[in-house]
């Protein structure tokens, strides 16, 4: 990550609350664009597609597009309308999208992204949760929205080995929330977001009024999930997952294990990022979409890689996850189980609980959820493991409705 003021990421004790933003420097810019000239291409097998990976013949006209058309400076000055904050938690720099409702009585709401994402996931469902008036809904769904970029991600670079430990996460986000005014707060999260939410009860006890997820999985490094004695939905999510942990989780063992031999690839290549990335935007999101960009704006997707790349944090979140795998694999072996289950964790009471599931999630309720500790369950036949991104009405819709009932 840089180093510079402007910048926003400088390492220092201070702990109090500082404004932030972006300002990527103009010679980082100009690196993108040339190494983009100068890629190295490798070429693709006749016969092959994208059973093992981003074909070449895809991601070279996306990689024209980002080095022709798209406008770093354009994304980064929409960026730069939303109030950011940048505040130091144990030395480990925070950043924040901060923006608060002009409605009274608004509850604040702490969103939680995941890999391979960001902050910038959010983005368009900020305005209708903060003043759901203007977008369709009821003044009394008004929220205060706190975004962070949890460690590993965003602007928050890794500090030092330990800072991707989920409980340390989780408590370094309420802090966050502390910092910002708020003693207890709603919370969505999705991905490691929504295993940080969990978490958080335990952590903060009393503070989480209520939690929403999207897309609960089983762990993706535990055992298949057996198909007798599940019916519809469930059966065919469980045929998929245990597809997808046998063909599909490749980039999670590495990132587990070996995190700091894949960073030189992200980190020298602005190609391999892209791909890095792209794989799971192509294999992640809903069904019906032929490519990523069926799904997702390819702008907005080329904002996230940009992201990752300006602040080299291709390493950064792969020691992140690295970490998260850690000590879902404690969980595991204490629980005895895959490491699913109540998302209130570890005999800590948990506050009221909902999951919204897309039509290209894993989610398997009789693995995820067999207690029924989810208040509510709801299950979309479009969208994919990006919603906010993908289906932002929908996703909404969920949340006003799941956190409307629990005030």
């Amino acid at each position: 990550m840089f180093r510079n003021c402007s910048y926003g990421c400088g390492m220092n004790d201070d702990t109090t609350v500082r404004p932030f933003r972006i300002d990527v420097p103009q010679a980082a810019v100009d690196d993108l664009l040339l190494r983009l000239s100068m890629t190295r291409w490798p070429d693709d097998l006749p016969g092959t597609g994208w059973e093992r990976g981003v074909p070449a013949r895809y991601l070279r006209p996306v990689v024209e597009h980002w080095r022709d058309r798209y406008d770093w400076r354009t994304e980064e000055a929409r960026l730069n309308e939303l109030p950011q904050v940048v505040t130091t938690v144990d030395g480990q720099d925070v950043h924040a999208v901060h923006v608060r409702s002009a409605v009274p009585g608004a509850r604040p709401l702490l969103m939680l992204h995941g890999w391979p994402s960001s902050f910038v996931e959010f983005v368009d469902v900020i305005g209708p949760l903060t003043d759901p008036v203007a977008h369709g809904g009821r003044a009394e769904d008004a929220v205060h929205v706190v975004v962070p970029s949890l460690p590993g991600f965003g602007f928050s670079p890794l500090a030092e080995a330990g800072r991707g430990d989920l409980f340390r996460v989780a408590g370094v986000v309420a802090e966050v929330m502390t910092r910002l005014g708020y003693d207890r707060f709603l919370a969505h999260g999705t991905d490691v977001g929504s295993g940080v939410v969990g978490m958080l009860p335990m952590v903060a006890p009393g503070r989480v009024l209520a939690t929403h997820v999207t897309g609960p999985s089983p762990f993706p490094l535990g055992p298949a999930i057996g198909l007798d004695g599940l019916e519809g939905s469930d059966r065919e999510r469980a045929a998929r997952f245990n597809t997808f942990r046998e063909d599909g989780a490749g980039y999670l063992h590495i990132q587990a294990t070996r995190p700091q031999t894949l960073a030189y690839g992200l980190t020298d290549s602005p190609v391999a990022q892209l791909a890095w990335v792209v794989e799971k935007f192509a294999e992640w999101t809903d069904p019906a979409s032929a490519l990523p960009e069926d799904a997702v704006d390819l702008d907005r997707l080329l904002t996230t890689v940009s992201l990752y790349w300006f602040g080299r944090l291709g390493w950064s979140s792969a020691h992140a996850l690295h970490e998260g795998m850690q000590l879902y694999r404690r969980f595991a072996a204490a629980a005895g189980s895959d490491g699913a289950g109540d998302t209130g964790g570890w005999g800590a009471p948990p506050p009221p609980a909902a999951a919204s599931v897309f039509a290209a999630d894993l989610s398997v309720r009789a693995a995820v959820d067999p207690g029924h500790t989810f208040r509510e369950w709801t299950e979309h036949p479009v969208g994919g493991h990006f919603p906010a991104l993908e289906v932002p009405d929908l996703l909404v819709a969920d949340m006003r409705r799941f956190f409307g009932a629990h005030r």
